[in-house]
């Protein structure tokens, strides 16, 4: 990254082939669809390439890239609730229902995993277990502590931990066991 700000565009060709992959990823398991991830890693790129003058050098660069991330995430996130609140009469118009595809993907498992976890536990989960970046990185990029991350990932857990045993639960009951 150090290269890349002193002007290396070798640098950043290397930095984005190494890491557009786990950004992808992170987008993938909270995003809308897999065009909403690709312009969300694109955008993130582009905003990277605007402010990489801030990044300090004697800082690890994963949690500086994860919180650029996030907040081109949270954009994205707030310009489509604003437009989405300006076409809803279309929709309520049109009546067209979406269908679900016959086969989830991975990425789709596990976006319905993480489902009943709140945005802040998925987003947690997501770097923690996907990325595996530490707790420590995690905080600097969710740019809060790191007990406020264990607490969040804990209380993930124990939520996961709740709804995989319903899943069983139900299947067990519908399986015919006894």
């Amino acid at each position: 990254m150090a290269s890349y700000q002193a002007g290396d565009f070798a640098a950043a060709t290397v930095l984005i082939n190494r890491l557009s992959p786990q950004l992808h990823r992170f987008f993938v398991a909270q995003a809308a669809s897999r065009a909403d991830a690709d312009d969300l890693l694109q955008e993130t790129w582009l905003r990277i390439h605007k402010v990489r003058h801030t990044y300090r050098p004697d800082e690890p660069v994963l949690p500086w890239f994860y919180a650029i991330a996030r907040h081109v995430r949270v954009d994205h996130y707030r310009k489509t609730v604003r437009t989405t609140a300006r076409e809803r009469g279309l929709e309520e118009i049109t009546k067209v229902g979406a269908k679900i595809p016959a086969e989830l993907s991975q990425a789709d498992d596990l976006e319905a995993l993480l489902a009943p976890l709140s945005e802040n536990q998925r987003e947690v989960i997501e770097m923690l277990k996907v990325a595996g970046m530490s707790m420590e990185e995690v905080a600097r990029a969710t740019s809060s502590s790191v007990g406020s991350v264990k607490q969040k990932v804990h209380r993930a857990y124990k939520k996961l931990r709740q709804s995989i045993s319903a899943m069983g639960h139900t299947k067990g009951q519908s399986g015919g066991r006894s």
